[in-house]
Formats: structure tokens, C-alpha cells, sequence
């Protein structure tokens, strides 16, 4: 977790059992720009949650979904690819321990992706929406241009830079 987050809405442990049903939080424009800065965002105009939380074995647990209108800039050009989030999380948050932290290897499992280690005092749901909102990006944003754009600048497409294509090449001068 990020120990300055730029979106913190934050909850006490000891509070959680107090915290009936769903719970809404919308970053504010300061927030979503300062996020959008460190996610590398052209633009953040939108991010919101509601869920619930709930002591579970132990644990806290939040269920809920996020919602979010962005861009992310082109990974060939450069201009900004809008997109839409909407969706559904299961988040868990466990105390941190300091033997975990002093584990040299760490096995992960499907169940733990979405495990977040807390202090035993506070959970930022803020700072989790935030988090799951930049997983749920899409990873290499293209804009519809971009193979146009590609082609002009002289980059090769996977089909011509293929060692398949390259021995094609050397048959055609035969």
C-alpha cells in the first residue's frame, strides 16, 4: 500500500462491525489528478466504489465494485485511449506480520492476489479502489490509428518480423 495515498478514505478496525451496509466514496478532483499522475493517466474523470466490509475468520473483508472514466496515452502514439471501468472486487485485508515481511520468498496463490496487508488498526479503502482500478486498466492501450501510425514510422508487424516471414523473404529472391 502506498503510505501517502492521494485518495484516503479510511476506516478503524475496531468501527468496521458499526459500518451497515453499502458504503460509497468518490474521489474528488485534487484526488483524481494527483492519481492520475502517478498511474501515468492522461485523464482520471471518474472514480467511485460502493461496497460493504465485514470481519471474516479474522480478516476484513470488502465486497463492492468500482467504476472509473479514463485514458491512458497510446502505447504507439501517444493520444489518449478513453476507457471505462465497471467492475465487481473481493478485497481481503489481513494484519501485516513482521515475519511475512521478513520472508525472503513469498508463494502466492489466485486467493491471495486479492489479500492487502494493513496495520491492524486502519484499512484505506480509498487507497485499495485506487489500486484495483489500475489492475483493471488495460495494459498496452491502442488507439484505432495506431498500425497506420506503426507502419509509417517503419515498424515491422509480428506477422513480418517472424523468423517465418523472414525465411518467406529469403525464398522470394530465389
Amino acid at each position: 500500500m502506498n503510505p501517502n495515498p492521494e485518495f484516503a478514505r479510511t476506516h478503524k478496525v475496531d468501527q468496521i462491525a458499526r459500518l451497515a451496509g453499502k458504503l460509497h466514496i468518490a474521489a474528488k478532483q485534487p484526488e483524481r489528478d494527483a492519481l492520475a499522475l502517478r498511474f501515468g493517466l492522461s485523464a482520471l474523470d471518474r472514480l467511485e466504489a460502493d461496497y460493504n466490509v465485514a470481519m471474516e475468520d479474522g480478516a476484513i473483508v470488502a465486497r463492492g465494485r468500482v467504476r472509473a472514466e479514463l485514458a491512458q496515452p497510446c502505447v504507439a502514439t501517444g493520444v489518449p485511449v478513453p476507457e471505462t471501468i465497471d467492475s465487481d472486487f473481493v478485497l481481503r485485508f489481513v494484519v501485516e506480520s513482521e515475519e511475512a515481511q521478513a520472508a525472503d520468498e513469498l508463494e502466492l496463490d489466485a486467493e491471495d492476489c486479492d489479500t492487502i496487508g494493513y496495520d491492524g488498526h486502519v484499512i484505506d479503502m480509498g487507497e485499495a479502489v485506487a489500486e484495483t482500478m489500475a489492475l483493471a486498466m488495460t495494459p498496452f492501450p491502442r488507439a484505432p490509428d495506431a498500425d497506420a501510425y506503426l507502419k509509417e514510422a517503419g515498424v515491422l508487424s509480428e506477422e513480418q518480423a517472424s523468423p517465418f516471414a523472414v525465411l518467406l523473404g529469403l525464398k522470394d529472391k530465389d
